[in-house]
């Protein structure tokens, strides 16, 4: 029983005892004092001595080594509870932006990881179309070029689980920042440069030096030093009388004005940014130069001409010219066909009541004018007979005179002046 209490103390120093069986034979077993964790320890060394009660005493030593084997009972671990990521916009598709990495505690299977991306928060961020993952290595890459302007951050879940049973998984954020690239040329707000009429500034010619004429407003689309704006002036009619200050794009007078000065001006003004490489962007002002600004005010020449000819046709104004000069053209044709009519029917009529003149010696049933009973041969008329009336008419239209001889009597004459007289007062 001696060597029995001494296998008892050496084994206590260890988690594992001993426990004797009731048996013919007499032999012990190993059993733990509680759970024991392989991820504290996985292996466990256990020496067993045997001592006689002889004298003198002699022992048997025995090495026992316990291996504990691997539960499933640890999620993966992300390195970071979350992850920041940049990428220059403009990129190439399928660029690789960034790893996130995982591990796991567990051995074997339980401790091989696989990655996946979640289903993001936000339902409008196309997460699918942006961003893909290598499930085994935790590799990020962008799967289309990013637009600084139209997306300028965005945030999404990673997924990391074990191949345990059950598989534990764990989580983390990633948020992925676009930078900026110079890809945006300024854009001028004032004075706008998509009118048909160009914007005209007007300076009194008493503007003292340092006059504010107008001021060119700008903005860039970009960020950071790439939308920085400079102010230039490129080119002016009059070079020295105006200036343009750099940093706010302020267009002031340089110099008192005289009468000799143009009374147009026009100025090309540049806009141009910090970026690398600089964007940049021109913008033209008129400025027309007045006595007072009770002075009515009148845009270029050439403008007004090019405002003309770049206006676009309103379709009302179409419309209305169309049937102006369809009703004129009716119009015309109506009096046109009125006034053939006429005239076909006056022709018609005249046919109809034309009259010839006999010639040769009258019938005897002709009307007495003279009280004979007959015409005379020496007077001769055209007459017509107007017809559609239902009444006689007699128009006298020529009268044919006789000619006297100076050796005709005194009485025919007198018969011939009878005769006219009776024609004039009929």
């Amino acid at each position: 029983m001696e060597v029995e209490r001494d296998i008892t103390k050496e084994m206590e120093q260890t988690k594992i005892h001993h426990k004797k069986r009731p048996s013919v034979e007499n032999f012990y077993t190993l059993v733990t004092e509680g759970a024991l964790d392989r991820e504290s320890r996985a292996e466990y060394n256990i020496t067993i001595t045997v001592t006689d009660m002889g004298t003198p005493r002699l022992k048997t030593e025995h090495n026992i080594t316990v291996l504990v084997s691997d539960v499933n009972d640890n999620a993966p671990a992300f390195t970071q509870a979350s992850y920041t990521l940049r990428v220059r916009e403009n990129n190439s598709p399928a660029l690789h932006i960034g790893t996130v990495s995982a591990t796991d505690t567990d051995a074997g299977a339980n401790a091989q990881v696989t990655y996946s991306l979640l289903p993001p928060a936000n339902p409008h961020v196309p997460l699918a179309s942006l961003v893909s993952i290598n499930a085994d290595n935790g590799h990020l890459f962008a799967l289309r070029s990013l637009d600084y302007e139209a997306l300028r951050a965005f945030e999404f879940r990673v997924g990391a689980a074990d191949r345990g049973s059950p598989p534990l998984s764990s989580q983390a954020l990633v948020r992925v920042l676009v930078e900026d690239d110079n890809d945006n040329a300024p854009f001028v707000l004032y004075p706008l440069q998509n009118t048909s009429a160009p914007c005209t500034e007007l300076l009194p010619r008493a503007a003292e030096p340092g006059y504010l004429v107008t001021k060119v407003v700008a903005v860039d689309g970009d960020a950071g030093q790439n939308a920085w704006l400079s102010y230039q002036l490129l080119k002016a009619t009059e070079p020295g009388l105006f200036g343009v200050w750099a940093h706010n794009g302020e267009v002031r007078t340089a110099r008192p004005l005289s009468e000799r000065d143009a009374a147009r001006h026009r100025l090309l003004v540049l806009v141009k940014d910090n970026g690398e490489p600089p964007l940049s962007a021109s913008v033209t002002l008129h400025v027309l130069l007045v006595d007072g600004f009770s002075q009515p005010h009148l845009p270029p020449p050439e403008a007004e001409a090019e405002a003309v000819a770049a206006a676009p046709a309103d379709p009302l104004t179409v419309y209305l010219v169309v049937a102006l000069a369809s009703v004129s053209s009716l119009f015309l044709f109506s009096v046109l066909v009125f006034v053939a009519v006429r005239l076909c029917g006056r022709g018609g009529a005249a046919r109809a009541g034309r009259c010839s003149v006999p010639e040769g010696p009258f019938p005897g049933h002709l009307v007495d004018v003279s009280g004979t009973g007959t015409l005379s041969h020496s007077y001769q008329y055209q007459v017509c007979l107007s017809g559609g009336t239902g009444t006689s008419e007699f128009k006298f239209l020529k009268p044919i005179l006789p000619n006297f001889s100076p050796q005709a009597t005194g009485k025919e004459m007198e018969e011939n002046s009878t005769v006219r007289n009776s024609f004039l007062f009929s």
